[in-house]
């Protein structure tokens, strides 16, 4: 069942949301405040996560609390892949939390941290066990990012996509299993304890295979994602109702973001909305759907 639900994904990141558009984050924080204020008239005992920040950056987290928008949520999420893409070292990983915690005074989740195995496979193995000892007990949920590898056919969502060089194909190779279905040398390290990050694509194929993966290792928490502009697809109720009946099972994170491109400022997935009301709609519905009514907060550190 839904445990929580973070407010976008990767807010300081220009691949999910136009800064440019934004430069301050207030159209930003308005849409975030009024989705918030939606999901606690709906279900107020929902946990409410603010979307995972990536880099981590203070300096953003203090502007979103001058907007009031670190007093509306229950926890901060953080994204980090410091053997990857971010320029600090993996063994930073406890500061980087602590920083979170004492600049906002609330619970941090890590809801996606990885290792791609783009240059060997040894690296994962690696990372996953020094992340485990890193984090364990310093950060309240942890997700590890993710089950599955890309399909090499798919794109990755990111700005500037091939022309990224290895950092762009790097997102195709962050799963313990391969995109051929074989598992990876990491996958005998996992600790199911961590949770595990899996997007799920519009009428996904990989849903029923991932719910078979995730019940043999043994994972009882997911992380996943309803997508506001898939949302406006022809049949999405009933492919989100799928989605969301097989992973019952599951204390789920969903994480709601993505602009319709016919409901941005601009017709793209990162563009702030027209109307900042529509997203907390959405929202409103989203939970009032998957979320049973009298739904309590998560238990800290359960």
């Amino acid at each position: 069942m839904v445990e929580a639900v973070k407010i976008w994904n990767e807010p300081n990141n220009l691949s999910h949301w136009d800064f440019l558009m934004d430069p301050e984050w207030r159209e930003f924080s308005d849409m975030a405040l009024l989705a918030s204020q939606a999901m606690r008239d709906a279900r107020p005992g929902l946990t409410q996560v603010l979307g995972g920040i990536s880099p981590i950056d203070p300096q953003f987290l203090r502007r979103l609390a001058g907007f009031g928008v670190l007093d509306a949520v229950d926890a901060v999420a953080v994204h980090g892949f410091p053997l990857d893409w971010n320029h600090w070292m993996i063994d930073e990983w406890p500061d980087k939390v602590r920083e979170v915690a004492e600049l906002t005074g609330k619970p941090v989740w890590v809801t996606e941290v990885g290792v791609s195995t783009f240059g060997a496979y040894e690296v994962q193995s690696f990372g996953l066990k020094r992340t485990a000892e890193l984090l364990r007990g310093k950060a309240e949920r942890i997700f590890w990012y993710s089950l599955f590898d890309l399909p090499p056919t798919w794109e990755a969502t990111t700005r500037h996509k091939e022309s990224e060089g290895s950092s762009y194909y790097r997102h195709f190779h962050m799963g313990l299993i391969r995109a051929d279905g074989r598992p990876k040398p990491a996958l005998e390290h996992f600790d199911p304890e961590l949770g595990i990050a899996q997007w799920f694509h519009f009428e996904d194929h990989r849903l029923e295979l991932a719910v078979e993966w995730l019940r043999k290792i043994g994972v009882r928490r997911l992380r996943t994602g309803i997508s506001w502009a898939d949302w406006h697809r022809p049949e999405a109720v009933r492919w989100f109702d799928r989605q969301m009946e097989a992973l019952e099972e599951f204390e789920v994170t969903v994480t709601l973001c993505f602009t319709p491109p016919s409901r941005g400022k601009r017709p793209c997935h990162t563009s702030p909305p027209l109307d900042p009301g529509e997203f907390a709609y959405f929202a409103a519905q989203v939970v009032d759907r998957y979320v049973p009514a009298g739904a309590g907060a998560v238990k800290r550190f359960a």
